[in-house]
Formats: C-alpha cells, sequence, structure tokens
C-alpha cells in the first residue's frame, strides 16, 4: 500500500461542540463521511476505512464519542443521552464547515446514528449500520430478543452463526452447539484445576 502523502495523511483535531471538545480524525477531500465508534471504542477502530475511503473521494472523519478517547467527559449522567450524542453530531459536521453528511455507526455508533439521521435527516442524507441493526421504537425489548438464549433453537448464537445452537447426534444423543461446544473446550483447556 503507498505512503500517504503530508496532505493525504490523517490529521488529528478537535472541534467545539455541545459535550465541549470532540476529538477526530480526518483524511481526504470531498464529501463529508461522518464515521462513530462503537463501545468502548474510539476513532481507531475507523483506522482502516479513513485511507480507503479517502482514496475513494471522500473526506473521512472519525471521531471520538463524547466520553470516549481525547474528546470531553462531562461528569454528569445525563450528559449522555441519546439526544446529546445527536447534537455533538451536527455540530461537528458544523464545525467542518459542511451542511450534509453520509453517516456511518458500529455498535453503539450504528445507535447514535440511526437516531441522528431520524432527528436531522436535512444534515444527515445517507445512513450507514453495522453490526447493530436499526430498532424503530416501540419494537420488540432487548431482555425480550435476548430471553430465548439457551433455549433449542433459540437465541442470538443460532441466528447469528449457523449451527450454533444444540444439536443431535445419530443416536438421539443431544450435543451442544458449535459455539457452545468451542467455549466449553475452551474454558476446560485453560481454566483446568489441578488434577
Amino acid at each position: 500500500m503507498p505512503q500517504p502523502t503530508p496532505s493525504t495523511a490523517p490529521r488529528h483535531r478537535t472541534v467545539e461542540a455541545p459535550a465541549g471538545r470532540l476529538h477526530l480524525v480526518e483524511q481526504g477531500t470531498g464529501p463529508l463521511v461522518l464515521l462513530v465508534h462503537g463501545f468502548p471504542e474510539s476513532w481507531y477502530s475507523w483506522r482502516h476505512q479513513l485511507p480507503a475511503l479517502a482514496a475513494a473521494g471522500f473526506r473521512a472523519v472519525a471521531l471520538d464519542v463524547r466520553g470516549y478517547g481525547r474528546s470531553s467527559r462531562p461528569a454528569a449522567t445525563h450528559a449522555y443521552r441519546m439526544l446529546d450524542l445527536v447534537a455533538d453530531n451536527v455540530a461537528l459536521v458544523r464545525a467542518l464547515g459542511e451542511d450534509t453528511a453520509v453517516i456511518i455507526g458500529h455498535d453503539w455508533g450504528a445507535n447514535i446514528t440511526a437516531t441522528s439521521a431520524l432527528v436531522h435527516p436535512e444534515v444527515f442524507r445517507a445512513v450507514g449500520l453495522l453490526s447493530v441493526p436499526y430498532a424503530p421504537p416501540g419494537g420488540p425489548r432487548p431482555t425480550d430478543v435476548f430471553t430465548g438464549i439457551g433455549r433449542p433453537g433459540a437465541g442470538v448464537l443460532r441466528l447469528v452463526l449457523p449451527g450454533a445452537g444444540p444439536r443431535r447426534d445419530r443416536d438421539g444423543t443431544r450435543r451442544p452447539g458449535l459455539a457452545r461446544g468451542v467455549l466449553r473446550r475452551h474454558v476446560r483447556r485453560h481454566h483446568a484445576g489441578p488434577g
């Protein structure tokens, strides 16, 4: 991979936002793409996407969400409400001298991203959600979704990893599924007591 030139190398800086200071890393020129990290990450989780987006003709910006990395960390718990995080994203777009942006989020950042686009469609013209699907208000509660974990044929692992749920051998003996069996073997191997 060619080395970035000084004009295309990633650049760290901070901008003012409702949270106080937001740290960001930007690379490239062109339409703005805002990258929002998940928990417990930072801008660094986008380090491989920044040069790829810049090479594709975009101004890629990965921020440290309020409370993470080099961004301000308000002491009050209520300072981390979703609409406050959305306000930071809007302020960031404005501080960068732009009117609109594409916004992409991963993990917890996907929730922030989806809400940002819903509350401010005039600012965020396109959305990308990675690892966490959009869950509209009024949908099933997370506690209801996870209730099925542990029941045969149900649960998150079964949806994400085919073969993860319990299964029966030819003789009818119930065996742990792929993920459960791998975890069980790992625990036995690495946490076995003196024997």
